[in-house]
């Protein structure tokens, strides 16, 4: 039982909800009895990501059912780290706590992250003990967290999940953060100093099944790729400079050669089969630009980030 005695703090609950209409309202009514049980000070944030199913009449009938419930329908899939942030922009409290929608993550194993907390720390993230993902969300969770090591200088023996609390001034750093494509683990170790982890349960998915598979991942390690670091330009940079500097010594080849073993122009094969392959570098080099080009303008002319289609809250 949290102390009576001690200064009130208030907690925001941030949940992304997509295509979970057989698991939300539980989700729901656990996290309100976790924090009634308490008796702390809380706001449970519900941002509705585009569900195709009727997700979005349940969270809106239970946010008009209880005032401590803010429930926002997106005008579209704008994605869970876009969602994420919309909750972030709206919540109010000391502290801010991300958890998915899907029962995964036990409402009550909040009560880890707010005891850590208490230590003076501005970020504390769940570290599962068994982790119930599918083996293609294992391997993927290793790519990122080697990218976000390398790019956000991630502390090797930190480990970074969706499931975290967030101290307010770092939520106002992330939500200042001018960007169009928003990465809240990336953000949360950019915008904070005093970190740890704390032991948390994973549960297996009881209702439906995740919306992650390979291509949501490929397209998480592309955004943080192309709109977080300048990696893949310069890899492309160095293999073009590679590409450069052997087609300089194969024209120095040739030209050795046609100088002092024969005089006879190389077959048309060998052009061909060249002019193909740096045809194709170039090509390779064009796109990567164009591609933050892209992004760099998507990043100076949109305004906002997603569109908040409805807000239910204080019960209306």
């Amino acid at each position: 039982m949290i102390s009576e005695q001690e200064k009130p703090i208030k907690y925001s609950v941030v949940i992304p909800v997509y295509n979970s209409e057989g698991i939300i309202g539980t989700t729901i009514d656990r996290i309100v009895a976790f924090f009634e049980k308490h008796e702390l000070d809380y706001e449970v944030l519900l941002v509705n990501d585009g569900s195709r199913d009727g997700s979005w009449e349940v969270v809106r009938e239970k946010a008009q059912a209880n005032p401590h419930l803010v429930a926002m329908n997106l005008l579209h899939n704008y994605g869970q780290h876009t969602a994420v942030l919309c909750g972030l922009r709206k919540s109010t409290g000391d502290y801010v706590i991300t958890l998915d929608d899907d029962m995964q993550n036990p409402p009550e194993e909040m009560i880890h992250l707010i005891e850590k907390a208490k230590e003076g720390y501005d970020l504390v993230v769940g570290k599962f003990r068994h982790k119930r993902h599918a083996l293609y969300r294992r391997w993927g969770s290793i790519v990122v967290g080697a990218i976000n090591r390398r790019i956000f200088h991630q502390p090797k023996d930190f480990t970074m999940t969706s499931f975290r609390l967030i101290r307010r001034d770092v939520v106002e750093r992330i939500c200042s953060y001018h960007t169009s494509y928003p990465y809240i683990t990336g953000m949360a170790l950019m915008f904070s100093a005093n970190r740890a982890n704390v032991m948390v349960d994973h549960r297996e998915r009881d209702v439906g099944k995740s919306n992650y598979n390979v291509f949501k991942i490929t397209e998480l390690v592309m955004r943080i790729l192309f709109n977080y670091s300048a990696v893949p330009l310069r890899l492309v940079s160095m293999m073009a400079f590679v590409v450069a500097a052997l087609s300089f010594l194969l024209a120095l080849f040739y030209f050795v050669r046609g100088l002092i073993i024969e005089r006879s122009v190389p077959g048309w094969t060998s052009l061909i089969v060249l002019l193909s392959f740096f045809n194709a570098v170039t090509i390779l080099i064009l796109s990567m630009l164009g591609e933050y080009t892209v992004r760099l303008l998507n990043q100076t002319s949109a305004a906002d980030v997603y569109h908040v289609k409805e807000t239910i809250e204080h019960g209306d």
